[in-house]
C-alpha cells in the first residue's frame, strides 16, 4: 500500500471499480476531473488530464492521461551486458605472455648453442659429452671435460680421475649397445644367470695428464682373450693436438654375484658379446714380469686402518676397482707424490672386499735411495694391498718419472 501510494504521486495509477450495473466489470481507467485534492494532504498535486512520460523503463506508455500495467518479462529480468570498453575488447595477454616467453627460451637455447661450438670445437661432435659408437660400431668414444674438482695440487688431473672416465665409458659403451641389463654392466643373458664382469688384471700407461679445462678423447672396445676372458682397450686423446696421452688395457671375468665364484663365459651369454670383438691386439704389450708379494719386513711403508665408505661401493656391492688405487698411493711416501709423477700402473686384483672391511697398504721403493726421493730421476715401487687378516686383495707396480716444473698458484695476498 505504501508503495502504491508513493506510485500515485508521481503517475496515475488505474484504480479497479465495479460498474453499477454491479456485472463485475472493471474500469481499466479513471478520469481525475471534477477530484479536488485535499489541500493539506501532503501529496503532490495531479493535473487532470495530465500527460504521462512517454517511456517508463524504457517501455512506452499508453495514452494521456492513463498508464498501461506492465507484466514484468524474462528480458527485463535479466542483468544488462557490460558496457564494451577497450579493455573489455583487449585479447587473453596470459596466453599471448606464454606464447612469447617459450619462443624467446627456445631461441635464447639455440643461440647458446651455435655461439658455444666455435669456442669449442673439440666438442663439436659431441657437445653434451654422452658418448656415441664409431668404426663401424665396434668402438665407442666419448668426451670428458676437466674440471676443477678432478685436478691435484700440480694442477693436473689425478690419476683416479683418468681411471674413472676409464670405467665411465666401458660402461656406456655396454649401454650404448643395448646389452646393459639391470646390473653393474651386465647383459640379458647375464642378468638371468646372476653373472657379472670383474677385473682381473689392468694395465695403464699415462704419457700426459691433463689439465685443468682440458678436453679429452676416450674411445675404448672389447676382444676376446682366451676362453674365459674379455679384454678391454682403451685410448685417450688430447682434443686440440689429437696426441695420445694415455693407453691403458684390462682383463676381465666373470663372477656370479651370489656365491662370488668366478664363472666360465655361458654360450648364450658368448653370442650376445661376441659380435662386438674386435680383432686386434692389445695397445699395450702386457708385462710380463711377476709381481713381487710384500710383507712387514720387505716393506718400507706401511699404511693401516683403511676402511671403506659407503660412496666407495657400486651397485654390486663391493669397493669400485678405482678405489683400490688410491688406497695403494696411501703407503707412497709423500717426497716422491710430491717430486714424482706417476707414468705407468700394472695391477693384479685378487680378491674384493666389502663395506666392512679392514685394509692395510704396503710399499716398497726400488731404483733409489729412499732418503733421496726427491732428486731421483725414475722410481719403481712395488704394492700390496691386504686385509687384516693377511689376504691379498691387489698386487700392483708402479713406475714414476720427475715432474715437469710447473707454475705454481700464487696464494699471496697483497
Amino acid at each position: 500500500m505504501v508503495a502504491t501510494s508513493a506510485t500515485s504521486s508521481f503517475f496515475p495509477v488505474p484504480s479497479s471499480s465495479l460498474d453499477t450495473n454491479g456485472k463485475g466489470n472493471k474500469v481499466c481507467s479513471t478520469n481525475f476531473a471534477g477530484l479536488n485534492p485535499m489541500p493539506n494532504s501532503g501529496r503532490m498535486k495531479v493535473k487532470p488530464n495530465a500527460q504521462a512520460p512517454p517511456k517508463i523503463n524504457g517501455k512506452k506508455v499508453g495514452l494521456p492521461g492513463s498508464v498501461e500495467i506492465l507484466k514484468p518479462d524474462n528480458e527485463n529480468l535479466q542483468a544488462a551486458p557490460a558496457p564494451r570498453t577497450f579493455i573489455n575488447q583487449l585479447p587473453d595477454w596470459s596466453m599471448l605472455l606464454a606464447a612469447i616467453t617459450t619462443i624467446f627460451l627456445a631461441a635464447e637455447k639455440q643461440w647458446m648453442m651455435l655461439d658455444w661450438k666455435p669456442r669449442r670445437s673439440d666438442m663439436i661432435m659431441d657437445p653434451f659429452g654422452l658418448g656415441r659408437i664409431v668404426q663401424d660400431g665396434l668402438v665407442f668414444r666419448q668426451n670428458f671435460s676437466i674440471r676443477s674438482y678432478e685436478i691435484g695440487a700440480d694442477r693436473s688431473a689425478s690419476i683416479e680421475t683418468v681411471m674413472n672416465h676409464l670405467q665411465e665409458t666401458a660402461l656406456n659403451h655396454v649401454k650404448s649397445a643395448g646389452l646393459l641389463e639391470n646390473g653393474f654392466g651386465s647383459t640379458p643373458e647375464m642378468f638371468k644367470k646372476n653373472l657379472i664382469w670383474v677385473v682381473a688384471r689392468m694395465q695403464v700407461v699415462v704419457d700426459k695428464y691433463p689439465t685443468w679445462g682440458d678436453v679429452v678423447e676416450v674411445d675404448t672396445w672389447v676382444s676376446q682373450s682366451g676362453k674365459n676372458g674379455m679384454r678391454r682397450d682403451w685410448l685417450v686423446r688430447d682434443c686440440n693436438t689429437g696426441e695420445i696421452v694415455t693407453r691403458a688395457s684390462s682383463l676381465w671375468v666373470m663372477m656370479n654375484k651370489l656365491t662370488r665364484r668366478l664363472s666360465k663365459i655361458p654360450e648364450e651369454v658368448r653370442g650376445e658379446i661376441e659380435p662386438y670383438f674386435v680383432n686386434s691386439d692389445p695397445v699395450i704389450a702386457e708385462d710380463s714380469r711377476k709381481l713381487t708379494k710384500l710383507d712387514d719386513k720387505t716393506a718400507d711403508y706401511v699404511r693401516s686402518g683403511l676402511t671403506p665408505r659407503w660412496s666407495d661401493l657400486d651397485v654390486n656391492q663391493h669397493v669400485n676397482n678405482v678405489k683400490y688405487i688410491g688406497w695403494i698411493l696411501e703407503s707412497a711416501p709423500a717426497g716422491m707424490l710430491e717430486s714424482q709423477k706417476l707414468k705407468s700402473m700394472t695391477l693384479e686384483y685378487r680378491r674384493e672386499c666389502g663395506r666392512d672391511s679392514v685394509l692395510q697398504s704396503l710399499t716398497a721403493v726400488s731404483g733409489c735411495d729412499v732418503g733421496n726421493l726427491g732428486t731421483a730421476g725414475e722410481v719403481e715401487c712395488q704394492h700390496l694391498l691386504r686385509l687384516q687378516d693377511g689376504a691379498e686383495v691387489v698386487r700392483g707396480r708402479t713406475e714414476w718419472s720427475s715432474k715437469t716444473p710447473t707454475t705454481t698458484w700464487d696464494t699471496t695476498t697483497s
